[in-house]
């Protein structure tokens, strides 16, 4: 099981050899469930910016009204199908990321594996030229 907020772990979207089925249905689930409901949040202007100075307006005025009056009405707002403020997208697909997430800390240690965590080297004719002004 996956303790506290769902999180996707750094290492996404590795897929070693020996998860491609955890995998699969994590990406699965990402693309379909977190999308949909992520989504929902941003019409109903509920999910979260990136940026401080930016402020989250809603796409639709109507479905953040329907939000705003299952929230001040308090009924059935767990089985509602609307979102909430303070949803995590990824609460979709808590045990998919539980089991990425094992097979890939399991997987990610044996040798055949080791290539996925490792940086990538740009060669040095392909790196940007430095200026030097003397």
């Amino acid at each position: 099981k996956l303790d506290g907020e769902a999180r996707l772990p750094e290492y996404f979207p590795v897929q070693p050899s020996g998860c491609e089925r955890h995998a699969d249905k994590l990406f699965k689930c990402l693309s379909d469930d977190a999308t949909s409901k992520a989504r929902d949040m941003e019409t109903a202007g509920l999910h979260k910016s990136y940026y401080p100075d930016v402020e989250v307006k809603p796409m639709d005025d109507e479905a953040a009204k329907r939000v705003e009056e299952l929230a001040k009405s308090g009924e059935n707002v767990s089985s509602s199908v609307l979102p909430k403020a303070g949803d995590n997208p990824l609460e979709e697909c808590r045990d998919f990321i539980a089991y990425y997430k094992r097979c890939c800390d399991r997987e990610l240690k044996k040798k055949k594996n080791w290539i996925l965590t490792e940086p990538y080297r740009v060669q040095e004719e392909y790196r940007y030229k430095q200026n030097s002004s003397s």
